[in-house]
């Protein structure tokens, strides 16, 4: 199949002024969808320094010291939805800022299709500070809600960084250009 260029983004945090960053954080994330072009994502209840928001949300999360790119989605995707993909192909690279903690994010971001429903096994905080549920969306849902997370500074933050992957995603199922599992 053809190659398909890989999206690469920076984002500037506009909700909040910067102070200084201190810190990289490595993140892998991933666009799910299964056969039937539904789309799965996690819902997140929170109340913390950002505020208190609800808001739609990639599956995913940070790379631990000596873990693959491919191995961290793989753990992030059972923990958080419960599921087994097939990683069809890399959409591409956001590096974002949260100015209120100092953190410059790298995303990366993969195009996964479901193989295997589980049960998720989410972290203390995932289910105690974060009240992560799953979430199966339409295209066209999913672009919705990301606009009602608008709302939110943190919500911004995500829609903007996160519309753009989604929309990207969608042109790789649509043209059938995807390559098949890495």
């Amino acid at each position: 199949m053809e190659e398909q260029s890989e999206l690469r983004l920076e984002l500037a945090d506009e909700e909040w002024p910067m102070a200084n960053i201190d810190h990289d954080r490595t993140i892998v994330r991933a666009i799910v969808t299964d056969g039937s072009r539904s789309f799965y994502f996690v819902r997140v209840k929170r109340d913390d320094a950002f505020g208190a928001c609800t808001v739609l949300e990639t599956s995913g999360g940070g790379v631990e010291e000596g873990e693959s790119l491919t191995d961290a989605l793989r753990r992030e995707l059972s923990e958080e939805l419960g599921v087994e993909v097939d990683i069809l192909c890399r959409i591409g690279v956001v590096s974002d800022y949260y100015n209120l903690i100092h953190r410059h994010n790298i995303n990366h971001y993969y195009l996964c299709r479901v193989t295997a429903f589980g049960s998720p096994h989410r972290t203390e905080d995932e289910i105690e500070q974060f009240h992560l549920s799953t979430v199966k969306l339409t295209f066209e849902d999913a672009l919705r809600e990301y606009e009602h997370c608008r709302s939110s500074r943190l919500g911004r933050l995500i829609a903007n960084r996160e519309t753009v992957i989604l929309k990207r995603a969608k042109e790789l199922l649509a043209s059938g250009k995807e390559v098949e599992a890495l």
